[in-house]
């Protein structure tokens, strides 16, 4: 499995990364435990070695499957988490200042019962789940960061940016405080290659990238008649014409690049892990049919060039994550 190095942490880790999300069984349903730990079992036979999960994945359902199949590998396997903000709002509000979001009492607190959650000693990268770069310079957030260091409970630090606001991190990385950033880029969301990216390889700050897969849509198996459990996040992301239009987009695609709806999922990995400036890919795989599929993309080839200058014409600006 083809590996890279995440920005200034060192790490040294496989280009596909195991998303734990949805094995939270919250917001994706559907999750099995027993089924969950297999998957992240055969990831890690496979050579995936770094797993993203967050407090509020199932209320630390996530972390406790993730910690106990870490806990039995005897191979080195990195794990980052996220602390979710304090009033619980994603996005963050633009008014709300960094005291109300993570003072350093939570992100303390947050990390402790994560650590505790994943039974382990040390978090390799601790992530806040928002970001706004009016924060750089505001709060007492830095110091627990710098605490939690000192102490050998968190190793490195990083963002998770908001939905389809890949700019609102641009202060944070020049600062240098940042080791590693994690953003949405996809076929349809390449905003992150304009600033964020040149930003992030002039710091050498890592990047974790998320929605690979547009939460399904890049997968060819979306179409109107799709449906998905009740109280499914997917059902609002994916509500009303939007369905279609993804079909109708992904179809398009395909046509142009000559390739069928089944090759889709793995071309749209190969897009993402065809940029440099990328560290890691993380896209949830709950199924052993899927972890399979998923780590052979891992191979360090990516996409054509011709393929890449046809899907770069593929942009289509919107956010689903919205009313």
């Amino acid at each position: 499995m083809h590996r890279r190095i995440l920005g200034k942490t060192g790490l040294r880790i496989a280009e596909v990364g195991y998303g734990a999300w949805g094995i939270g069984n919250s917001s994706w349903l559907g999750a099995n435990d027993a089924q969950s730990a297999q998957s992240l079992h055969r990831a890690m036979d496979l050579g995936v070695n770094f797993v993203d999960t967050a407090l509020v994945y199932g209320n630390g359902a996530s972390e406790a499957l993730v910690g106990a199949a870490v806990r039995a590998r005897s191979e080195s396997i990195y794990v980052a988490s996220k602390i979710p903000p304090k009033n619980m709002t994603w996005p963050p509000r633009p008014d709300v200042s960094v005291d109300q979001v993570f003072p350093a009492s939570h992100v303390i607190a947050s990390t402790e019962q994560s650590l505790r959650n994943l039974g382990l000693e040390r978090i390799d990268i601790q992530q806040f789940h928002v970001w706004d770069d009016t924060w750089c310079h505001q709060g007492d957030w830095l110091e627990a960061i710098a605490q939690l260091k000192r102490q050998g409970k968190i190793a490195h630090f990083g963002v998770s940016l908001n939905d389809h606001d890949s700019d609102n991190a641009l202060a944070l990385i020049e600062t240098g405080l940042v080791d590693t950033v994690q953003v949405i880029y996809n076929i349809f969301e390449q905003t992150p290659n304009d600033r964020l990216f040149p930003a992030c390889v002039r710091n050498n700050v890592g990047v974790i990238v998320r929605v690979a897969l547009d939460e399904g849509g890049l997968t060819g198996a979306i179409d109107a008649g799709s449906a998905f459990p009740d109280g499914d996040f997917r059902n609002d992301y994916f509500r009303g014409e939007r369905r279609q239009q993804v079909a109708d987009r992904v179809g398009e695609i395909c046509t142009r690049l000559g390739i069928e709806a089944t090759q889709m999922a793995e071309t749209a990995l190969r897009f993402v892990l065809s940029n440099p400036a990328v560290s890691v890919v993380i896209p949830g795989m709950r199924s052993l049919r899927n972890v399979d599929k998923n780590c052979a993309v891992a191979d360090g080839l990516g996409l054509p060039a011709a393929q890449l200058d046809t899907l770069a014409r593929c942009r289509w600006i919107r956010n689903f994550y919205q009313p």
